[in-house]
């Protein structure tokens, strides 16, 4: 009988070390990689109006001086992107 109860001491005291060390666990993840990014989509869903319309002229701005240019791609990015669409498309069939 005392070994049964000294077992679920044990049982019970790893169970409540397992449990605070995956808490913590889970806390320094949170903290380390996804508060970074949720404090940008925060930041982005919160702008106003005129932030918004300075975001779209430059946006604008860029297309229109990438789409001036003689080439957008350099070679090799242009290889890249067309074997990962043809990639894409084999995988669609």
């Amino acid at each position: 009988m005392i070994k049964s109860e000294s077992n679920l001491k044990i049982f019970l005291i790893k169970l409540i070390a397992i449990t605070f060390a995956i808490i913590v666990i889970i806390n320094v993840f949170y903290n380390i990689f996804l508060a970074d990014k949720l404090d940008v989509l925060n930041k982005l869903s919160s702008l106003d109006k005129n932030t918004a319309e300075i975001i779209k002229d430059k946006l604008r701005s860029e297309l229109k001086s990438g789409l001036e240019k003689d080439r957008i791609l350099s070679d090799e990015d242009a290889i890249l992107i067309k074997k990962f669409i043809e990639k894409i498309s084999s995988e669609l069939k």
